[in-house]
């Protein structure tokens, strides 16, 4: 809201300043309203330009972050929503940038008849200024046989006005989910043209094509009095020939400060790309799903939170995310890698290869970097819901409650966690099922069952899996995981769940964490709300979303 309303008022103030300014009054006389148009639009443009770059300065957020341990937690939850920020400023540069683009493109044309004499006497006797010596110009054409596509490619305004809208229009398209779930090297080699981006803007405004009176030759020329006789200017002392000079680049200030932090950040990825990362242990398990365990000095992480991975022999320059499946309490780290695009698919490859015991590829690690998901453990009760590899996070706290539990942690404030594994296919349950029955023994030897409620869901299935479940149907434990909680089929009803969790916990506040797609992210978060209690005495629900 914060943020749309100085839009809004940056595109109000800076409309009105061109629209209504004296200094303004010759230059809409040749290009009308379009001057606004193409102003106000520029404001807007510098102020999200400026935005851009902090949501993704990961380890700025990670300090803001932690400076914020002691506030409220819907103030860290605006930090989790960095990605959806950085969209919406994306859009509205995208936005702003069109009109920007319309409006000046009508300005060269107008720009352009006035040189041509298309217009009446005033248009033209401005557009002649500067054709001799001790005058100005305002009508940044200064040819009569230029022509609109002759101005836009041959002066620095046109040039970076191309070169930057063909940079975003490549990095808009190219962030589609379509194309960065299945092509996400394509993604992230072109989002790298925010660096042509950025020259381009800092040199747009170097040409000073739009252009105004001077404050001295304001005084001397009276406007309203001198616009009725340009055939008189410099003929009578009423009025003097105007003088008119170009606005000051202001770009580069509004930018200068996030381009400074992510060079910052940048600097600090290099350092850590430098940092010696050790293999402890490599395991493929099935659907193709990679375990990495590594280790590297100094490295300290909380449950949850999330690398970026980098290895120089698949690319010196890509840097992917993985959430951290390892527990604080453990002397690793660890990912869990989903075989899905180019890069998963290539490194699997490479280390499938591998002899027994040898250590991988060179690995650069840049993080840990903090998520919603850090926050678990401030709520009583947590409501833990994953989809397919997106139970990676989950893997973390669960491990690190079961030490908690081992050791006997007095701080460990959670009473209640209930945990959601939704997947398509029998063999991803595989690699998880060994720390849950773990889990289910460490519960059961304290006396703590009810501490841990889980379900797992299996969305994808046949009849002659089906017929197999039902022959073993009373066995103790189930037939896919072998664990004594058996896998139930479909989809889970999200109003029942809700509704149970609501009946047990009448006066908690309840933390939802998911992990998993957009459209399941849209149902829990209505959900939460719809059975959320407006008593602040009774049951709240809230909301928290990984986002990459």
């Amino acid at each position: 809201v914060v943020w749309m309303a100085i839009n809004i008022f940056l595109f109000l103030y800076f409309y009105f300043l061109y629209d209504l300014g004296d200094e303004y009054i010759y230059t809409r006389h040749l290009i009308g309203s379009a001057l606004s148009w193409a102003r106000a639009p520029a404001a807007v443009l510098n102020f999200n330009c400026l935005l851009i770059l902090l949501p993704v300065c990961r380890n700025l957020l990670s300090l803001v972050r932690g400076s914020f341990m002691c506030c409220k937690r819907s103030m860290r939850k605006q930090l989790d929503k960095n990605l959806t920020f950085h969209k919406l400023t994306a859009y509205m540069i995208a936005l702003m940038t069109a009109v920007h683009t319309i409006a000046h493109l009508l300005n060269v044309e107008w720009f352009n008849n006035s040189r041509q004499g298309y217009y009446d006497i005033l248009s033209t006797e401005l557009s002649e200024l500067g054709d001799v010596a001790n005058e100005t110009f305002l009508n940044p054409v200064r040819s009569t046989t230029a022509t609109p596509t002759l101005v836009v490619f041959t002066t620095i305004a046109g040039l970076t006005g191309v070169v930057i809208t063909l940079c975003l229009i490549l990095m808009i398209t190219s962030s589609m989910e379509v194309i960065r779930r299945s092509f996400y090297e394509v993604f992230w080699y072109t989002h790298h043209l925010f660096i042509i981006f950025y020259a381009g803007l800092v040199f747009h405004g170097a040409g000073r094509i739009v252009r105004h009176q001077t404050d001295e030759s304001i005084l001397v020329h009276n406007v309203t009095f001198c616009r009725n006789e340009p055939l008189s200017w410099g003929k009578i002392s009423e009025c003097p020939i105007p003088q008119f000079e170009g606005g000051e680049p202001g770009t580069w200030k509004w930018v200068i400060g996030p381009m400074i932090i992510y060079l910052c950040e940048r600097v600090l990825r290099f350092i850590r790309y430098l940092q010696e990362v050790k293999y402890r242990k490599i395991v493929i398990h099935p659907s193709n799903v990679l375990e990495l365990q590594l280790m590297k000095s100094g490295f300290r992480m909380e449950v949850g939170q999330y690398i970026f991975l980098n290895c120089p022999s698949i690319s010196q320059l890509e840097w992917h995310p993985f959430t951290m499946t390892s527990a604080p309490e453990e002397d690793f780290f660890s990912v869990h890698i989903r075989s899905v695009g180019d890069w998963t698919r290539e490194l699997i490859s490479k280390l499938d290869q591998l002899p027994e015991g040898a250590q991988g590829p060179k690995m650069a690690v840049d993080g840990p970097f903090g998520t919603a998901s850090e926050d678990v453990f401030d709520y009583e009760v947590s409501m833990l819901v994953g989809a397919g590899i997106g139970i990676t996070p989950f893997a973390s706290i669960l491990k690190s409650i079961w030490y908690k539990f081992k050791e006997s942690n007095p701080k460990l404030r959670t009473r209640k966690i209930y945990f959601y594994w939704l997947c398509r296919e029998t063999h991803a349950f595989e690699w998880f099922a060994d720390l849950l029955q773990d889990l289910e023994k460490e519960m059961e030897e304290r006396g703590m069952k009810d501490f841990l409620t889980y379900k797992l869901f299996l969305t994808g299935w046949d009849h002659s899996h089906a017929a197999h479940v039902m022959v073993h149907f009373d066995k103790d434990t189930d037939v896919i995981t072998g664990l004594k909680q058996k896998t139930q089929y479909g989809r889970p009803n999200w109003d029942k769940e809700f509704e149970e969790i609501r009946k047990e916990n009448p006066t908690s506040v309840v933390g939802v964490f998911l992990c998993g797609p957009e459209a399941l992210g849209k149902t829990l978060e209505k959900k939460c709300v719809k059975y959320s209690d407006v008593d602040p005495r009774k049951v709240k629900f809230y909301f928290n979303k990984e986002n990459f």
